[in-house]
């Protein structure tokens, strides 16, 4: 099948999102989210998502399809977000594309959301080339994955070994005071700020622990330390330089995510760095990846804000991967995986 049409569904947290691509033409993007109904508790509520996800699933995929000039007949196949995922949230999204796919006789892809990340930047920049790096940084998930074919293999290179650096940010965010979600705030801040003002640690960059996890991810120790510093100010009725917190902050982690991406490059001998992710919309993670990508030769392929959240077009893309490479599609009646591997990319 030469540039098949295909519906992507997304349901994995607190986006419910369809779109429409066509070959490596995006025909349509909608996207509702709920977050608002989650600012209040300072993060995203399972049993709310779900909820608003069943509100919104039809007027979701029925103005992508209408955005598009489509009806569901035109589709050549319908994927959908399978995991990693919140279990109530992928089971609407999941129930749903299977109730369409059912209905239309259409083949069905359960995918992984996280792979989806690094599918939509072709909807930018083009096809993948082999031997691809990539980093995917949200708020549940830091990885650098060895993309050869997009399709059928993945390689997991390094993971998140406590928090990702979405999470690191929110909680340092909660404890300046900015509501949910806190990256946004941490961003804006760290643009006025010092960089240099606070020594910030880098997890699993020195001695054996680096060593051992050369391309691994942990942010814990970040967040507990810019904790213990804002604290001790506090507890001694010192004002806490919010600014040049959060550029500290947001140096830090920039630096190591930008470093440990490299070196994966030149580790697989890789000439280009794919970024995904919501997290990938920080400004200073965006400076820190260019310019160390102009410095190793690398070429780095930041997607537009707009694709950088959770979103139905990066899982139409992998759908059209998918149907391209001629993967055969999902059984009807797979299952969804909160806890997707990444090695996974389709049910």
């Amino acid at each position: 099948m030469s540039q098949p049409t295909i519906l992507g569904i997304e349901s994995t947290c607190d986006e419910t999102a369809a779109a429409v691509v066509t070959g490596h033409t995006l025909r349509s993007n909608v996207v509702a989210s709920s977050m608002d109904e989650h600012a209040r508790y300072g993060g995203v509520i399972p049993e709310i998502a779900s909820r608003a996800h069943a509100q919104a699933f039809t007027p979701v995929v029925s103005k992508a399809l209408s955005d598009a000039g489509l009806d569901l007949a035109d589709i050549d196949a319908i994927a959908v977000s399978a995991g990693p995922g919140l279990a109530g949230c992928l089971a609407v999204g999941v129930s749903g594309a299977k109730a369409l796919a059912w209905a239309a006789g259409k083949p069905i892809y359960g995918v992984n959301h996280v792979i989806g990340h690094v599918a939509v930047t072709q909807l930018q920049f083009g096809a993948l080339p082999a031997n691809t790096m990539a980093l995917i940084v949200s708020g549940g998930h830091t990885s650098l994955l060895h993309a050869d074919d997009i399709a059928r293999h993945i390689d997991v290179v390094g993971t998140t070994l406590d928090d990702a650096a979405g999470e690191c940010f929110d909680k340092v965010a909660r404890l300046l005071g900015f509501p949910y979600p806190g990256g946004p705030h941490i961003d804006e801040h760290a643009r006025r700020g010092d960089p240099h003002a606070i020594r910030v640690p880098q997890g699993l960059t020195q001695g054996n622990a680096g060593k051992r996890h050369p391309y691994d991810f942990s942010f814990s120790g970040v967040k507990t330390a810019v904790a213990r510093w804002i604290e001790q100010r506090q507890a001694v009725g010192e004002a806490v330089p919010v600014d040049d917190v959060c550029a500290s902050l947001a140096a830090s982690v920039a630096d190591v995510l930008a470093t440990k991406a490299m070196r994966g490059c030149e580790q697989y001998g890789s000439d280009t760095l794919i970024v995904g992710g919501g997290f990938s919309a920080n400004s200073q993670l965006r400076v820190a990846l260019l310019e160390q990508g102009e410095r190793h030769g690398v070429d780095v392929r930041l997607p537009e804000r707009a694709l950088c959240t959770d979103n139905g077009a990066m899982v139409a893309m992998l759908g059209v991967n998918l149907v391209e490479a001629g993967v055969h599609p999902s059984p009807l009646d797979f299952p969804i995986d909160s806890a997707m591997p990444l090695t996974r990319i389709s049910m």
